[in-house]
């Protein structure tokens, strides 16, 4: 596996005075870079993904236990199992949960194998056909923030476990935002674990040319904050969409949100 390199400091990274960033950003002062989670915080569709891995985990239960089956739990099952990680990692995690255990297959598994990545593609094709209808939906409050903080001159980075990153970005205008993109297309090619390992939010401190405690991470998945917690960011922002914000600071955020104008003064 490859070792993601120690971010260096970039000498072209504009430098914030800590009182601007404090008042007007809600950030400390070190803070140079942000680092987005896309699902949850820059769009709303964590909502959808939930759909999809239910539908897919309620098929293939339903196959295997019949109508006894015991359905997925969109709120409680998503939250604790599958939300922010992986797609085969979701999989895996939520069926160890009911003691199941499938043969891993490969990523080119057809969507109805009875393997991991064969039920994790299938949630994909769920995914998919649910965007195609239903579209795309960006957190206002996420984009307008995220303008902001690039006109204070700090860099940004979204960061996702999300192999379709790119296209739900360019489904809202929101691809020019970022300097850099590190999601799961970009994980696979380097190797990077997903969350809860900071491996894909080191990569993108480093790819911004930041030290991790001048970047601050921005998540709404308990994942994402054992992520910055794992990785010694400078200061990691909880997005609270579900009402669990006490989850959120117990696994490391240093402050929870409802949405990102209320931070700072600049709403």
């Amino acid at each position: 596996m490859t070792e993601t390199p120690r971010p260096t400091a970039s000498t072209e990274a504009t430098h914030v005075t800590e009182s601007t960033e404090s008042t007007e950003l809600g950030l400390p002062g070190r803070i140079r870079a942000c680092l987005f989670d896309l699902d949850g915080v820059i769009t709303k569709t964590a909502v959808v993904h939930a759909a999809a891995w239910r539908r897919a985990f309620d098929e293939f239960l339903r196959r295997r236990d019949g109508d006894a089956f015991r359905p997925f739990d969109p709120a409680a099952d998503y939250d604790q199992y599958v939300d922010g990680l992986p797609r085969a990692d979701g999989v895996r995690t939520f069926l160890a949960s009911r003691d199941i255990h499938l043969p891993e297959g490969t990523p080119d598994d057809p969507p109805d194998a009875p393997t991991v990545h064969g039920l994790g593609n299938r949630k994909n094709e769920i995914l998919l056909d649910l965007i195609r209808t239903d579209g795309v939906e960006a957190y206002d409050g996420t984009l307008r923030y995220i303008e902001r903080v690039r006109a204070h001159g700090l860099r940004t980075a979204v960061v996702s476990s999300s192999a379709n990153c790119r296209d739900v970005l360019r489904s809202i205008d929101a691809e020019h935002l970022f300097d850099v993109r590190i999601d799961g297309v970009v994980a696979a090619e380097r190797e990077l674990p997903g969350k809860p390992r900071p491996d894909t939010f080191l990569a993108a401190a480093h790819d911004l040319g930041v030290e991790p405690a001048e970047a601050a991470v921005f998540e709404d998945a308990l994942a994402g904050m054992d992520a910055g917690r794992a990785g010694r960011f400078g200061h990691v922002v909880g997005l609270d969409r579900v009402g669990q914000a006490d989850a959120l600071r117990a696994h490391g955020a240093d402050i929870v949100v409802k949405d990102l104008t209320d931070l700072g003064e600049w709403a």
